[in-house]
């Protein structure tokens, strides 16, 4: 049986939706410890709702960024998953972490990458006056929003959206797609070759939200 870690650091929207999944799919898995930096995040009374541990490292109680660093990455490698899921984790993660978890650790980014990475993706969207936005499931790699993609699903930009509309348009399809992504690496499905992910046998990885104003 795998083990998962969650990371995360505020409401828990992603973590909801990962949580649901493995009660419904009945996930041969054990999510061993969500772990959140920030003590009043939403997403702890969650992981307590399904009944999931809870580790709290408060980022501000750490004399330096080094020292929270070091202290993520042993507390995380203690559980010793098989994959560690960032779901709203607003810390960019120490080179070793990610060095250490090096196909073991994916994330999802609310834009369609390689477009508007980094923050406020749904006002550039917006700015942008694209027709189609979305979400990316990917690995994490040192390049940050450049790792290779797993999923990603896409949704209406209509000319009345706020950055508030349409972010709640976005949490749908990913609520949908990180599931899925997760589901896949549990099963051993996903395989990255010339740094691009595919789903064995054969998926589609691309998913789209009804076009509904």
């Amino acid at each position: 049986m795998k083990k998962i870690v969650i990371l995360i650091s505020g409401r828990g929207s992603n973590l909801r939706s990962i949580l649901q999944a493995q009660l419904l799919k009945a996930w041969e898995v054990d999510i061993a410890q969500v772990i959140t930096n920030r003590p009043q995040a939403h997403g702890i009374e969650i992981a307590k709702e399904f009944g999931v541990p809870v580790t709290i490292l408060d980022h501000q109680a750490y004399y330096s960024r080094q020292e929270f660093d070091a202290q993520l990455l042993k507390k995380t490698q203690s559980f010793k998953p098989d994959l560690v899921v960032l779901a709203g984790f607003m810390r960019i993660l120490s080179p070793e972490f990610v060095h250490f978890f090096q196909h073991r650790l994916i994330n999802i980014h609310p834009s369609l990458l390689p477009s508007f990475p980094g923050l406020n993706t749904h006002a550039a969207a917006i700015t942008a006056g694209v027709k189609w936005h979305g979400a990316t499931v990917h690995f994490v790699t040192q390049e940050m929003d450049l790792g290779p993609i797993i999923a990603q699903g896409a949704v209406p930009v209509f000319s009345n959206d706020t950055e508030a509309t349409l972010e709640q348009r976005v949490l749908q399809i990913e609520h949908s797609i990180y599931p899925q992504a997760i589901e896949w690496f549990i099963q051993g499905r996903l395989h990255i070759e010339q740094g691009n992910v595919r789903v064995d046998p054969a998926q589609q990885q691309f998913f789209q939200l009804p076009i509904t104003p």
